[in-house]
């Protein structure tokens, strides 16, 4: 807990109780530290890292599922790949694949962070709950110069719920006394009931932008702040039309990469193929998201093909 009465990293749901909007409010703190240690990210990297981190975990908030939500971005540019995913628990890993070489041939800019990281690509949303059901997949053009403006035009083109979303994380290169932290805030307005006449669709439009302009005016150092309750941010935003904040979840950053998985994988291989990727006499695994190393030696090996 926070000196706020916060869980440190949490999605806070919550509802606008005049016009009827929901929204989710995600503040991460340890879980970002935990993602970005060990992998010494350049700070252009890092930050991105953590908003997407962030956006990962309040689009896959406001989903019923059971298994694993995972945002993945892919382009050109020299990050080739970034992968964030969300377990229905709460548990968030993510990792980014850089090319190092052309990333410090980038102007040091936190502006157009998305064509200048990513070039041209694609970013998708998986929902997967397990072999026996069918994955949900959407996929849309990297386009906008931030990950929010990305996730705008995503839900613009697949004509689901007027979404708003705000993205920040903290500056990468001099942290605050507050640790690496990442914040999301997000609202959806819901399809109407009854009967909708124009006088009704005319103030619900008000509404909905009068809100998105609310939330457009709070700031990266309150989102950011740990001293600042989730709902002191949402009752400062929104009190004029009524905010209801509901039951804080809360995330934690656990990877799920095990010996057992690992052997899983490589028993899939004929031993003479494993045998070629031994250096010094063993075969050594990461995982890309944590950095844990599991090493094989070749009796090792012989004896997973052989069970």
């Amino acid at each position: 807990m926070t000196a706020s009465g916060d869980v440190i990293d949490h999605i806070q749901p919550f509802q606008i109780e005049r016009p009827g909007l929901r929204g989710r409010l995600v503040r991460l703190g340890p879980a970002i530290d935990r993602i970005l240690s060990g992998h010494d990210y350049p700070a252009p990297v890092a930050i991105a890292l953590a908003e997407a981190s962030a956006m990962g975990v309040v689009l896959a908030s406001g989903l019923k599922y059971d298994g694993i939500f995972t945002l993945q971005l892919q382009g050109d540019g020299p990050v080739g790949l970034m992968v964030v995913d969300v377990t229905s628990d709460g548990d968030l890993r993510g990792y980014a694949r850089i090319d190092t070489d052309r990333l410090s041939q980038t102007v040091d800019s936190s502006k157009d962070i998305v064509p200048r990281l990513f070039g041209a690509g694609l970013m998708s949303f998986t929902v997967d709950q397990g072999p026996d059901t069918d994955r949900y997949q959407g996929i849309t053009p990297l386009e906008g110069a931030t990950l929010a403006e990305c996730c705008h035009t995503y839900f613009r083109q697949s004509e689901q719920l007027q979404t708003a979303i705000c993205l920040c994380a903290s500056d990468m290169t001099a942290p605050a006394s507050g640790g690496r932290r990442a914040a999301a805030l997000m609202l959806q307005r819901l399809p109407p009931s009854g009967p909708v006449t124009p006088e009704r669709s005319e103030r619900e439009e008000d509404d909905w932008r009068r809100s998105v302009v609310l939330m457009s005016s709070v700031t990266d150092a309150e989102l950011l702040a740990p001293q600042l309750s989730s709902a002191d941010i949402l009752y400062r935003l929104f009190h004029e039309d009524g905010v209801r904040v509901y039951t804080q979840r809360p995330v934690r950053h656990r990877c799920r990469c095990s010996q057992s998985k690992v052997e899983h994988t490589l028993r899939a291989f004929p031993l003479a193929e494993l045998r070629e990727l031994l250096e010094e006499g063993v075969l050594r695994v990461s995982c890309e998201f944590c950095g844990a190393q599991y090493v094989f030696n070749e009796e090792a090996l012989r004896e997973l093909t052989a069970s």
